[in-house]
């Protein structure tokens, strides 16, 4: 950014409040053209609130945007892309029926009612040449990869003429390879002088891609500095107002009895031959990189998906899990990491969402929900997870990521389970409810609680474990102490790599 240099849009000491809640108190923000605003803050900070205001989905009770120094009303999308306004999310709206060229001219109108086929392509080949993305503009969006996706969305906003482009946690799906593809996507959009405003919880990305970083807590600004004048840790505070160091919390606990024994365990063409015990109060986590096949042995102890091989022991006794049924009346819990398609029933409330896997603990001898009951059940929980919400009749779709993951721990929780299976819970959520879920699960494990850990943060994994299962592609590459569990070992496991200090790597291979 030039100094001196006029910004392409401002918003101003902008007031948005939803019932009792104040979601943006006197926020203000500056956007530059060429450069890459960070928009950081815990889930429920205000960042969408204010997205939805830029875009037109939401009016502000006071304040104003300013395009070119000149006051702006946006009442719409439709008027916001004429502003040259545009946002991608996190999970792109592409039609999958569609071609990349037609995805990417779906809201022009000025190719009138004929449609000039050659004309489009041309053009559509053009833009992705400029973003330098290699895409065959007549290939339909269904076979698309979420990063080609993304880009195709990137280049609809292109066609449009953007000059404000907002970036709603595009990375939170990718992998390292397609997170570097999305980066030189956005080198490209600041040479042609786009103002870019990016939300994103991974710190080390935010770092390397942001010029400036602007931090909400609780709907209030906080701060807005330069990268180059600000250290993750004061960023962090910023956020959270604790220091780094209270975030991974885990506890030494003394571990009991011996829960669960799963030997041999496979499932033919997706994974085979895991052999791992979890004692009572005990935390494993399970490492491996994308592809390793962690989640399908989760699914596999909850019953979702079936092993066809091996042996389970579950408090004693060798059991044949069938249905997520019969886990939860053993005593499992399994908490998705999809919660919006799998963990929650998004329109519904709180209450209904923590009650709905032991619903028939609320039934009067009539076959009737009690529904005092419910609603009793979830105020606890809201108030031991510190969820944030006016009541527990909110939709959690209306609930920030954070507190929606509370809502989906809530419900597990709630059936007390002896052994909870946690799948990704911190993806998708700011470090303060990382914090939270890290506390919980330290907690949860000093009452007993045997707790498998599934995380592709391998500084989660190794912090919060007290031993850590290695896979790759299905396979267990070794399970290692605490104190051998440096992120060196994991990785090169991870990765199929013998290393000197871990002869299990070569011994389960055999």
């Amino acid at each position: 950014m030039t100094t001196g240099q006029t910004p392409v849009m401002e918003i101003r000491h902008v007031f948005k409040r939803f019932d009792a809640t104040q979601a943006l108190d006197d926020v203000s923000l500056i956007l530059y053209p060429g450069e890459v605003h960070a928009l950081i803050g815990e889930n429920g900070a205000g960042k969408s609130t204010l997205i939805k205001i830029m875009t037109g989905i939401h009016r502000p009770d006071q304040g104003e945007l300013l395009l070119d120094d000149e006051p702006i009303e946006v009442h719409n999308s439709q008027e916001a892309q004429g502003y040259g306004i545009a946002a991608i999310y996190q999970e792109p709206m592409v039609f999958p029926d569609l071609n990349v060229a037609e995805n990417i001219f779906i809201s022009h109108r000025t190719f009138g009612p004929i449609v000039r086929w050659k004309q489009m392509y041309r053009e559509a080949e053009r833009i992705l040449t400029q973003l330098d993305v290699k895409l065959d503009v007549r290939q339909p969006a269904r076979g698309l990869t979420l990063a080609a996706q993304q880009a195709v969305e990137i280049a609809k906003a292109i066609s449009l003429q953007v000059r404000v482009l907002i970036m709603d946690e595009p990375t939170a799906s990718l992998s390292a390879h397609e997170v570097r593809q999305l980066f030189n996507i956005v080198d490209a959009l600041k040479e042609q002088g786009v103002a870019i405003l990016f939300i994103g919880h991974r710190l080390e990305e935010v770092f390397e891609i942001g010029d400036r970083i602007t931090v909400l807590r609780d709907g209030k600004w906080i701060s807005s500095t330069p990268r180059a004048q600000v250290t993750a840790d004061a960023i962090i505070r910023d956020m959270v107002g604790r220091k780094v160091e209270d975030f991974f919390v885990k506890s030494q606990t003394e571990s009991g009895e011996r829960l669960l024994s799963v030997h041999g365990l496979g499932k033919e063409g997706v994974f085979q031959d895991i052999n791992f015990d979890i004692h009572q109060g005990e935390v494993l986590g399970f490492a491996g990189l994308v592809g390793s096949r962690r989640t399908d042995v989760g699914l596999a102890l909850f019953g979702i998906e079936q092993a066809d091989e091996g042996q389970i022991i579950f408090d004693g006794q060798e059991r044949k899990i069938g249905s997520p049924q019969q886990a939860l009346d053993l005593g499992i819990a399994y908490m998705s990491e999809d919660r919006r398609k799998l963990g929650l029933v998004m329109p519904m409330s709180i209450t209904t969402n923590i009650s709905l896997p032991t619903l028939k603990n609320y039934l009067s001898s009539l076959g009737l929900i009690k529904h005092k009951d419910e609603m009793a059940t979830a105020e606890h929980f809201r108030e031991e997870l510190t969820i944030r919400s006016p009541s527990v009749e909110v939709e959690v779709e209306k609930l920030s990521g954070g507190n929606q993951q509370k809502v989906m721990l809530s419900k597990w929780l709630n059936a007390n389970p002896k052994l909870l299976i946690l799948d990704e819970p911190t993806r998708g959520i700011d470090v303060g409810a990382k914090a939270d879920v890290h506390h919980l699960v330290n907690d949860l494990a000093a009452q007993g609680i045997a707790i498998i850990l599934i995380s592709s943060d391998l500084p989660e994994v190794l912090a919060m474990s007290d031993r850590v299962l290695v896979m790759r592609e299905g396979r267990q590459m070794g399970v290692f102490t605490r104190d051998e569990a440096t992120q060196e070992v994991v990785m090169t496991a991870a990765m199929g790599q013998n290393h000197a200090k871990n002869q299990t790597v070569v011994e389960t291979r055999a």
